[in-house]
């Protein structure tokens, strides 16, 4: 029997997921029911820990991090959380077996965000893995429901999916991140003077990860391939509407696709779903 904490918990990360995300809420709204709640306390976990590191600049950011981390950790190996995000997580990473090896990794990430802006290929890539890869692989250990050779066929393209979400988001979010953040993640390029090369280096990119990524994704369950699909398709738009604007518009807003073209989105991708064209 679930109890009401678990209910609350749960209800906490659905939540902060849907005020967050309108978008990648959509998504999870097609996934079978019983997967929902558990994407939703893998984003309401990420979440928290990224407004930590993005926009509580009023309060000692690693102090409260570190005690994130902290209470994470000690509470997936207790049992029990007060906290309802962190206790939500704890009930799916228990029944899905999502360990230290991928909680670890995003926690390293979000650190570096606090001291680290400027990165190297190396850093970048250990970002990107920590931030974005991992959380992929989280969501991959529920849509896998156990099986674990699925989840190890699946895996790279995984990653490769989370790695192109996080890399249009840092397109879409340059002026946030360079301005506000002072943060420039992208290796050897000067966002001072940002040119159509450089845009196209990047965009040129994303588009291997999300080639590689719907490999994957066509071969996910049915319990959650729509979702996926769902998500994919509105990340891959976002990507052509970056591609499509000159390099000094997206360095003065940040990138959105509107309601109605959300909506257009979602009936195309259902449509191709029914008619077998993924």
């Amino acid at each position: 029997m679930v109890s009401l904490y678990e209910k609350i918990s749960y209800k906490h990360s659905e939540i902060i997921t849907k005020a967050y995300s309108t978008s990648f809420s959509i998504g999870i709204l097609f996934l079978n029911k019983e997967l929902r709640k558990h994407i939703y306390a893998i984003y309401g976990l990420v979440r928290i820990a990224d407004e930590i590191v993005d926009t509580m600049h009023n309060v000692e950011q690693r102090y409260y991090l570190e005690n994130f981390q902290k209470q994470t950790f000690e509470d997936i190996k207790n049992g029990f959380s007060t906290n309802p995000i962190i206790n939500a997580f704890r009930i799916t990473a228990n029944k899905f077996n999502i360990g230290n090896d991928l909680v670890e990794p995003f926690f390293k990430s979000m650190f570096m965000d606090l001291y680290k802006k400027r990165y190297n290929e190396a850093e970048y890539k250990r970002y990107i893995y920590g931030s974005a890869e991992v959380v992929g692989l989280m969501c991959l250990k529920v849509f896998a429901g156990g099986n674990e050779q699925l989840y190890q066929e699946l895996k790279p393209y995984a990653q490769a999916l989370g790695s192109a979400f996080q890399k249009v988001n840092f397109l879409r979010d340059v002026k946030n991140d360079f301005e506000v953040l002072n943060r420039t993640y992208f290796p050897e390029v000067d966002f001072k003077n940002l040119n159509e090369t450089d845009k196209s280096k990047i965009i040129e990119d994303i588009e291997k990860d999300f080639e590689k990524a719907l490999i994957g994704i066509k071969k996910l369950p049915n319990s959650s391939k729509l979702g996926v699909l769902i998500a994919y398709e509105y990340y891959r738009k976002l990507l052509e509407k970056i591609k499509k604007l000159p390099t000094k518009e997206i360095l003065k807003r940040r990138i959105r696709i509107n309601n109605f073209m959300k909506f257009i989105l979602l009936f195309k991708v259902v449509l191709r779903r029914i008619f077998g064209k993924y």
